[in-house]
């Protein structure tokens, strides 16, 4: 595009880049003009310095890509924020270097009333299953906890459960479980929320949870002093998506006060991404509080701060058997998951939310889940007539052949994280392979399969179950590798996955004529990388790193 008015001056301009716009129709440029937080122009070098003025700031590109900003279709950027804090358990193995992690973190945190680690491997211990004799052994005088990277499952000490009042286990819903020892007391693995909510509540973080827990605003409200620490791991978390070149964020947990504190950051100094926060339906809720959802989505509905969506939990996760299954799991014959919620209650929630034209995005991970949730979405489309609706379903770990067709065909988005599928990056092989088995196992995380099949597949991390970065979740999508040769290829190409961080997650939350590409006129959000990245070998890809994120005009991270 040649740049035409030199007489109005860019506010920035970024020269000497690669420029991949993800625009079909002007897919590459050395330069592109910002001006009033919009992409002024695209084009050569020489064209773009024509709106160079004495005020204009410039960025030298040095030959790396220059790509639209990324767009974080699923993350957790509340409790993100805080567990930024905790103790960091990832690749940590055998149980000498779990007791040196947990006991060199001890003494640097000596007035937290609960230790808390995160991303412990389900298979830390090998085949042995962590009980709190295990968590004894290491520390028996201080309450500690750990959470599995899925954080659907946690491991507590005897302190920890004595204090939180479930040493003797407890009722609790569909889904939920403390498993019990021989003995009769709590063995110490917390499967699902309301099992360890009691522990993590004395952590002192439960408002950070609570848009993931219950759905529900903090009671009592928070001291001002509070919010303000509130606040503070709300930019904590900000900060971390803008260094990873994230410039939009769809959040899938929330509640009210997650967008009063982005609100108030916003007017204090400006956010640095742009957020998009649900209402979180839980199943002890009645249909009449979608309204909640309705009030939130017309309150906040800006392109910085905007609601819109509801999230549901349909199930759990395969390595704690919580997932769906149509048929039983490969390891438990007997047993195919509980859902959280009945398939008729899931179908009345989905026509009630899809009426007030909210959009839905449920977690399922089991086969069985995803079918209940798109006959859910299904039977929307007839009660209340076919509409752009982009309705979401989260993670889709494993699906069944009939299914496949219909997210095309229902135009149903499928959110998918490349970090997740086993041996793709952090998280080991087993158990999650065997719990699946090998006849299920050509479509699992079938990313390739569903996006031949005509879906709209959107990628992300899930963060903080798997590390933030999109350049990782590219080079996991891009070297994805069967488990078994008889297997279908489920990679993607480069642009493929570049396209997923950008245009699919734009078209995910309704704002692909805004932004996911660079184009004129669409929001000047993109980010500026430390090489080439289309040139770089898939195998090197980690080596790429944002230096510049650029939201709304403005440099968000500099590295």
């Amino acid at each position: 595009m040649s740049a035409t008015g030199a007489g109005h001056n860019a506010d920035l301009i970024v020269i000497n880049g690669r420029v991949r716009t993800m625009d079909d129709d002007n897919p590459a440029a050395e330069a592109v003009a910002v001006k009033d937080g919009a992409v002024m122009a695209i084009g050569s070098r020489a064209s773009i310095e024509e709106f160079k003025g004495p005020a204009t700031k410039v960025i030298d590109a040095k030959g790396g890509s220059v790509l639209p900003g990324f767009i974080e279709a699923h993350m957790h950027l509340f409790s993100g924020g805080a567990e930024l804090a905790h103790l960091q358990l990832t690749g940590i193995h055998g149980f000498e270097a779990l007791q040196k992690a947990i006991r060199d973190y001890a003494p640097t945190r000596p007035d937290a009333e609960m230790l808390v680690g995160q991303g412990v491997d389900y298979t830390v211990l090998g085949s042995e299953r962590v009980t709190r004799h295990h968590l004894d052994a290491i520390l028996p005088d201080r309450p500690f906890c750990m959470a599995a990277p899925d954080h659907h499952t946690m491991w507590a000490n005897t302190k920890a459960l004595e204090m939180a009042g479930i040493q003797q286990g407890r009722t609790l819903g569909p889904g939920n479980e403390i498993v019990m020892g021989d003995d009769g007391l709590a063995a110490g693995e917390l499967r699902e929320g309301e099992a360890f909510g009691p522990v993590l509540d004395l952590a002192g973080e439960g408002r950070v949870r609570l848009g993931l827990s219950t759905g529900g605003e903090p009671d009592p409200m928070p001291t001002a002093a509070e919010r303000d620490a509130d606040r503070d791991i709300m930019r904590r978390g900000l900060a971390w998506c803008a260094r990873h070149g994230i410039t939009s964020i769809q959040n899938m947990d929330g509640n009210l006060y997650q967008l009063e504190l982005l609100a108030e950051i916003e007017a204090e100094e400006g956010l640095p991404c742009r957020v998009r926060i649900p209402f979180h339906y839980k199943n002890f809720m009645t249909l009449d509080m979608l309204d909640k959802a309705s009030s939130m989505a017309e309150r906040y509905n800006s392109e910085w701060l905007s609601s819109g969506m509801v999230k549901v939990f349909y199930d759990g996760v395969l390595d704690s058997w919580t997932a769906v299954m149509v048929e039983p799991y490969a390891d438990r014959p007997d047993w195919v998951g509980e859902p959280l919620f009945t398939p008729q209650q899931f179908i009345d929630l989905a026509v009630a939310v899809d009426r007030r034209g909210l959009q839905i995005a449920v977690h399922s991970i089991g086969d069985g889940a995803v079918r209940a949730v798109l006959d859910g979405y299904e039977a929307a489309q007839k009660a209340n007539g076919k509409r752009d609706s982009r309705h979401r379903v989260e993670h889709i770990e494993v699906t069944t052949t009939a299914d496949v067709p219909r997210f095309a065909e229902l135009g149903v988005i499928a959110s998918m994280q490349p970090p997740h599928p086993p041996g793709a990056m952090d998280f080991p092989l087993e158990p999650t392979v065997s719990r699946i088995g090998p006849a299920r196992w050509p479509l699992s995380y079938a990313w390739r399969t569903l996006k031949d099949a005509g879906a709209h597949v959107v990628f992300a991390s899930d963060w903080p179950v798997s590390p933030i970065d999109p350049i990782l979740g590219i080079q996991a999508a891009v070297l994805r590798k069967p488990w078994a040769e008889s297997d279908p290829d489920q990679s993607f190409s480069l642009h493929e996955a570049i396209a997923g961080y950008t245009i699919e997650g734009a078209y995910a939350e309704f704002a692909e004529h805004r932004k996911g590409t660079l184009k004129s006129g669409y929001m000047a959000d993109l980010v500026v990388l430390s090489m080439d990245i289309e040139n770089t070998a898939p195998a090197d890809l980690h080596k790429v790193r944002p230096v510049t994120t650029i939201c709304g005009g403005k440099v968000t991270y500099q590295a």
